[in-house]
This record gives C-alpha cells, structure tokens and sequence, in this order.
C-alpha cells in the first residue's frame, strides 16, 4: 500500500454535488481532496438542467419546497461567480417554464398543481390553449392549458460540471482519479480512504458524496449507511437544424396520460427530451421502449419533434431517498459527513448544498434552511435493501 496522503477534508464522489463541495471547502481554506474516476461524470452527464422549484412541486414536499427556493435564488449569483471562477460558459439561461395539459384530466391535474402552488406562495399563471400556443407556436393544437413559470430556468449541467472541475482545480483541490474502495474508521471516526488502486487517503473531515452509490461503500458501518437508491432516468438528445429555429423558447412540460415529458432546449441548438423514471436497480440500459415512450409523448406535445435529428440516447441513475430529499451533513458516525440523495434535484440544489457544506464544515452545524435535511432524521430502520 503506498504511503498515506492526507488533507483537512475529503470527498468521496466527483459528481456535481460532490464537486461543489469540494470547492466550497477550499474557498474556506481547508486544504481539500476529491477522489473520483471520471470528476463531472455521473448523473450530471444525463440531466436535463431544469432549475423547476416551482413546476416540480409536489404533494408532501413542501418543507423540500423551502430548500428548492433557497437554491434558485443564489443561481444568478452561483452562476455568475462559478463562470468568473473557470472560465466557462455554463448555459444558464432564465427563459422560464411553459406546463401544458393535452386533455382534461391532465388539465385537472394541471389545476391542483396551480392551486398548491398559489396556496405555497408561488408564482405562476395559468393560460389557455389558445394563450400556450401564442407563446410557443410548435405546440399541437390539442393543448387544453397551461401554466407559465417565468421563475423557473434551466442550465446545462454538462457545462456546469466541467466548469467546477476547473473551478475546484485552480482553487487547489486535489483530484485523485480512482475508486475508493473502503472507508478508514480509527477509534470510532471517518479517517479516510482505501482506494482500488491501493493508496491510503487520510482526512480530518470526509464527505460521502456518491450520488446513488453513496450506500455501497465499504467500511460505512451498517446503521449509518445513507438510504439511497438508484433511480433509472432515459433521456433523449435531439439538434435543431438552423431552418427550424427557434423551436422552442422555453422549457415545455406536460402530462401525457399520467407520464411526465419534458422538452428543454439549449442555446447551442441541442434539444433535450425526458425522462422516465424507473425503478431497476443498477441497470443502465438505454431501451427501445424507454425511447418510443418519450418520442411518443413528446411528439404529442410538439408534433414538429419527429422532424428533427436523433443525436443522442442515454440512461443515468438518479440517488433516490425514502422522502425524495437530500441527505446533508454529519451521521452518527463522527467525521463521516452526507452529501447525497438529491433524488431529481441534484443541479437545481447545488449552490444550496455547496453553501450548507462549507458551513458544517466550518462550523460542525448545518445553517438553518439544511437542518430538516439531516441524515439523522433517518434511523436504521429506514434503510434501503441494497442491491448485491
């Protein structure tokens, strides 16, 4: 085993959140590393980049709610300061959020969601067919209503996560491009890593941070394991070739026969469409249904959408928790810290869990907007069977 490296925190995990931390932790001066083999890949490389605090309010997530508006606000600002701090473009555009319903009962499904929104404080406002149409043109004729969300923005989290391995990099963040295999625990603390390639890595602080994976590391004892679960996503990327611009100008969403899909188009011509959403376990598998599904819904919604090119299928895995919250900051087991569990509000927390992080790493105490999201809210009993 090769000699032990050591710094003041560790990250256990290189995808957006895992990034972010890092970064975070070396702005306040603790010198910090992240091991990874592939930093900026996981999740991120399948995401659409919806920032939806508003569109994606759900029944019973209310108190999520608090913590999704926290991070859409900082987004100007994060956005601004991660683009001067690696110079890249990060596709952060506010064009806002069109939901449409294409027959009565998604528009009755449509109407409770802008009447929770109302009750929550949100702003949206609800359109006709006719007024859906007016904003974006491509959209079929059947559409019954809809609700426009100024608030709600997107952002390309390909670009995102590239532009915070640059970031964590000129800030000093040490990347180790390996698995970690096993967590260290000395006299009944997190004391670092045992990486697949045979090298010791030792920390004041760790940070599991692996996404769907952040409940298969070894050497977490049993009852401080996160409750995290993969989530299958499949997502389809199309391009818009010049004679169709602009396709769209917004993010269109809607409910096609109980099943979300979802359009979002990138400055750079990209069209992203998604994203089921299942529960296989580890399988990664870009299928013919999963494709017919989301061409299907999406070409009820924007019939145009058959014309343009097919560039890109692929399927991720989303962290999934027992109440689709995040899991942030100390478990019981000392110098073990969460970062993970963001389920499908990964990109959209970011600035907010980069900002939690640095504080409890600080401090020893998540600030205020966090602390519902502790992993101790979480006993043994609560734990996910995970998959052998």
């Amino acid at each position: 085993m090769s000699p032990a490296r050591s710094s003041d925190v560790l990250v256990i995990g290189g995808g957006i959140i895992g990034l972010v931390t890092a970064w975070r932790a070396a702005q306040r001066g603790f010198a910090t590393a992240l091991v990874d083999p592939e930093p900026g890949g996981g999740a991120a490389r399948v995401a659409a980049g919806m920032l939806a605090a508003v569109t994606e309010l759900h029944y019973g997530e209310e108190t999520l709610l608090g913590l999704n508006l926290a991070s859409a606000r900082r987004y100007p600002d994060f956005a601004a300061e991660l683009t001067e701090a690696s110079g890249q473009d990060l596709g952060y555009l506010r064009c806002g959020t069109l939901a449409v319903a294409l027959d009565a009962d998604d528009r009755a499904h449509l109407r409770e969601l802008h009447a929770l929104q109302s009750r929550s404080g949100l702003e949206s406002e609800w359109l006709s067919g006719r007024e859906c149409r007016r904003l974006e043109p491509m959209l079929a004729p059947g559409v019954r209503g809809g609700l426009r969300v100024d608030g709600d923005h997107q952002i390309d989290p390909r670009r995102l996560a590239g532009a915070l391995v640059t970031a964590c990099e000129r800030a000093g963040v040490v990347l180790h491009r390996t698995w970690a295999e096993r967590l260290t625990v000395v006299r009944d603390r997190a004391a670092g890593v045992v990486t697949t390639d045979g090298g010791e890595l030792t920390a004041g602080q760790v940070v599991l941070a692996g996404g769907s994976l952040s409940g298969r590391l070894a050497g977490v004892p049993e009852d401080v394991l996160p409750p995290v679960r993969p989530v299958k996503g499949q997502v389809l990327r199309l391009a818009v070739p010049r004679r169709y611009a602009p396709f769209l100008k917004r993010t269109v969403r809607a409910m096609v026969r109980g099943s979300h899909v979802y359009l979002v188009p990138r400055e750079n011509g990209e069209l992203v469409v998604g994203a089921t959403s299942e529960e296989l376990g580890w399988d990664t598998t870009v299928t013919a249904g999963g494709v017919y599904e989301l061409l299907r819904d999406a070409h009820e919604l924007v019939p145009g959408i058959t014309e343009l090119p097919l560039v890109e299928t692929r399927a991720g895995l989303r962290p999934g928790s027992p109440d689709n919250a995040p899991l942030l900051g100390p478990t019981a087991l000392d110098g073990l810290l969460l970062a993970t569990g963001h389920f499908r509000n990964g990109v959209l927390l970011t600035p907010v869990t980069g900002d939690a992080m640095a504080h409890v790493l600080t401090t020893g105490e998540l600030p205020a907007e966090a602390r519902p999201f502790s992993p101790l809210r979480f006993g043994a009993t609560a734990l996910t069977e995970q998959p052998a």
